[in-house]
């Protein structure tokens, strides 16, 4: 995948630009093993790593089962040069289980790339996130699609934003029509401020949780 068309171009983007970039891709590890992927690079080109989606939808519209085996690589946190970044893609987001652990492995910014329209989610895209942002005391960037999908009836609807730990939006939510470049400064030292007041952490009970991961 390092060496894949749209990775190449990519690093050679996060090179000229000394930007960190989240891309996500459809990986072919070998013929018959297909991951709904994202490689994380860093500002020189670097390839740090890769995630894959570990929750596969099986719903109109997103029959990903047919397709995509579920993620197998761990829930990995990047040292990047804007900070320690992970990823959870799209449908991952309504597993609040992944978002505690990448906390847990020291995640400051969480990237939710996803793709996801109008009739089916667009009223818990302004919660969901927020919502693990402030449980878990660290930053969210929610990326959608947006447009409309030429070959079916999707509507995307966009709205792109970051979420910060405390569920407040970081400047304005993007639109829900056109495509927008989303840029926000985000302070991580609020990260350590709101651990400090909200302890969420340190008061966890992993020993009473077995339940959690019972089949």
């Amino acid at each position: 995948m390092p060496d894949g068309p749209t990775v190449r171009r990519m690093r050679e983007l996060a090179r000229e630009t000394g930007m960190v970039i989240v891309v996500p891709v459809f990986e072919v590890e070998q013929s018959g093993f297909y991951y709904n992927t994202a490689a994380v690079i860093d500002a020189d080109g670097t390839v740090l790593g890769k995630y894959r989606k570990h929750h596969i939808p099986q719903v109109k519209g997103f029959w990903e089962k047919f397709y995509f085996r579920p993620g197998n690589l761990g829930w990995p946190v990047f040292d990047t040069a804007v900070g320690k970044v992970g990823v959870y893609i799209c449908y991952d987001r309504h597993f609040p289980e992944g978002w505690r652990q990448l906390g847990i492995n020291g995640a400051q910014l969480v990237y939710n790339p996803s793709a996801t329209h109008r009739g089916l989610s667009s009223h818990l895209w302004r919660l969901e996130q927020p919502a693990a942002a402030v449980a878990n005391e660290y930053f969210i960037a929610a990326i959608n699609r947006v447009g409309q999908e030429e070959y079916g009836d999707n509507d995307f609807y966009g709205t792109s934003y970051f979420v910060d730990p405390r569920g407040q939006f970081v400047g304005d939510v993007a639109s829900d029509s056109k495509e927008e470049l989303v840029v926000r400064d985000l302070d991580f030292g609020l990260i350590e401020e709101v651990r400090q007041q909200w302890a969420f952490y340190r008061d966890r009970r992993p020993d009473a949780y077995e339940g959690l991961v019972a089949p």
